[in-house]
């Protein structure tokens, strides 16, 4: 059975709680801090050296061991350096999937297990395993089982989104205490164990790396301006010029000036370093029904042999955390075709799939095919 588990340690509510609980239910827990990311800010704080500060104390707290582990290199080279790369190609990555599948999820996992010989790994993550939150009742020796990667209670706080990239395997040795849990919950537990300091502490948002810092004036660090143009997506007319096409997204506003309803990013060129916009917030050049998909990360074998056998899968998908599902058919070829128009569909973002019930699995997206102005209006007369 499973008794040792690994669990890692942010520095923040969440998983500070989640170690709380484990050792509550007769877990030997160890506690890891992974240091993913150190440079310092404009203001020369490394917001990394206080979370490290924070884990230590709400360990000692606990009184449970912490140890560090330190993956700066690892993370350069599997997801900051694959970050800047799709930038300059005009794609826009999502870093924390990237960090979930190759660090977290990898990487730390394969150190907890193989390494440290422990049975299991927790986190903070607000998402469910179908084997159990606390996997009581797995076999340490069973490598059949399958899990599937649940929604969590607090549908709010969901962040299987951002583990929608980890292999099945890994979940099967996961445990996430929190999932029946909503953050309310989570910070009031906090409090009467004692760890006010983190129930009260703000959560970072955005990407750890850029911190509170503006992006494009991050972005210019790594990476060189190129100059170029904004082009109307209908005249073919240039319209503006642009410092570099990592500077912008697909459906960004353009504040160009002169004209009568404001620019927004359609699409991106690479190649001619150029950007094509389009004039309105609702035009159809920003909106799509079909979009092409790379290779799916299977969380669900089912779905993978529904796909395989129907030749088309019914399912819902979100391509940000933040916005609500959109319901869609998956087809063999990589195509996905959505039951009613979405905007900013980006290139090089994850099409997240999911059932009534549990992620599916995750995409990266390739192009979106933009609508005409024609078809836009019969699929919203359609809905």
């Amino acid at each position: 059975m499973i008794r040792n588990v690994v669990v890692g340690i942010s520095g923040g509510v969440d998983s500070a709680v989640s170690a709380h609980l484990l050792k509550e239910r007769g877990y030997n827990v160890l506690g890891i801090f992974m240091r993913n990311w150190d440079e310092h800010d404009e203001a020369g704080h490394c917001s990394g050296e206080q979370d490290l500060k924070d884990a230590t104390w709400a360990c000692h707290k606990l009184q449970i061991e912490l140890r560090e582990v330190n993956y700066v290199k690892h993370y350069w080279t599997a997801v900051f350096s694959q970050f800047l790369d799709d930038y300059q190609l005009g794609l826009t990555p999502n870093p924390d999937i990237l960090c979930n599948k190759h660090i977290k999820f990898d990487l730390f996992h394969k150190h907890a297990l193989d390494t440290l010989k422990y049975d299991a790994v927790a986190t903070g993550h607000y998402a469910r395993n179908s084997l159990g939150n606390f996997l009581d009742q797995c076999n340490t020796k069973d490598t059949e089982q399958q899990a599937r990667l649940l929604i969590p209670a607090d549908t709010f706080k969901d962040q299987t989104f951002f583990l929608a990239g980890i292999a099945q395997k890994t979940l099967q040795r996961t445990m996430f205490p929190l999932g029946e849990l909503q953050k309310s919950e989570v910070k009031q537990l906090a409090k009467r164990i004692g760890l006010h300091r983190l129930a009260e502490k703000r959560e970072s948002t955005g990407i750890c790396f850029v911190g509170k810092r503006n992006f494009k004036s991050f972005i210019r660090e790594y990476i060189t301006s190129k100059p170029g143009h904004f082009v109307d997506v209908d005249s073919g007319a240039v319209v503006g010029h642009h410092e570099g096409i990592h500077q912008w997204t697909v459906g960004q506003r353009c504040r160009l000036s002169s004209y009568l309803q404001p620019y927004f990013v359609a699409r991106k060129d690479a190649a001619s370093n150029t950007i094509y916009v389009a004039s309105g917030h609702d035009h159809a050049a920003l909106h799509c029904t079909r979009f092409h998909i790379g290779d799916i990360n299977w969380l669900c074998q089912r779905s993978r042999q529904q796909l395989a056998t129907n030749g088309s899968l019914r399912g819902r998908f979100r391509f940000q955390h933040t916005k609500p599902l959109v319901d869609c058919q998956l087809l063999p070829s990589g195509v996905v075709q959505l039951d009613a128009p979405l905007r900013a569909i980006t290139p090089g973002q994850y099409a997240v799939f999911y059932d009534d019930v549990a992620c599916l699995g995750a995409a990266r997206i390739q192009q979106a095919e933009a609508l005409q102005q024609t078809e836009l209006q019969i699929a919203r007369e359609q809905m």
